[in-house]
This record gives C-alpha cells, structure tokens and sequence, in this order.
C-alpha cells in the first residue's frame, strides 16, 4: 500500500538527517510505494556505464538517489526555512500551511 508522501515534485526541500544533512534542493521524483524521494543534489551515485549509441564515450555518470521521505522537511516559501506543514480544507481542496507563518504554499 502506497504511503501518503507530505511533499510534491518541484517543491523545495532541505534535508534534515543523514550525510547530506542541512542541503537544500528540488524534488525531482516521488516514489509512494516505497516512501523515498529523489532530491537535485543530493545522495550522488555515481554509476559505470558501457558505451552505447546514446552515450558513444560511457564512463562514470553521477546521479541522485533516492532518500527517505522522512528524512525532508518542506521549505517554506515565505519564510525560507524548513517548517513543519499544516493541511487546511477549503471549498477549493486541502491546501498545505506554513506552521511557523501561517503561509499556503500549494
């Protein structure tokens, strides 16, 4: 059963445990099933790859991998800090809050 993932693609996210601890970056890719996220620049693998006709030259190509979900917190963007996030239902939907300013971010 797929996990109800608290951030989105293309939301701004700074990560708040591990090795990459304090980094900020875009989601790239949500993966519900697994509870993880793909965050721009952080978790770089580095993968050897064999020529092909899309890549002639091969070599080492370095990528993100995934992380927990749990392990980012949203950065607000009126704040510009990582803060905890409130949903509020409106006639238009729920809506993500800022907790610390009150802002909606969706």
């Amino acid at each position: 059963m797929p996990f109800k993932v608290h951030v989105k693609k293309g939301d701004l996210v700074a990560v708040i445990a591990g090795d990459d601890k304090g980094k900020q970056g875009k989601v790239l890719e949500v993966r519900p099933k697994e509870n993880r996220v793909v965050v721009e620049g952080v978790n770089i693998q580095k993968r050897h790859v064999r020529p092909t006709r899309e890549n002639p030259q091969g070599g080492v190509i370095e990528r993100p991998g995934p992380i927990s979900a749990s392990n980012v917190m949203l950065v607000c963007p009126k704040c510009k800090r990582p803060a905890r996030m409130r949903r509020r239902r409106d006639e238009n939907g729920v809506k993500r809050v800022c907790v610390r300013c009150g802002e909606i971010v969706d």
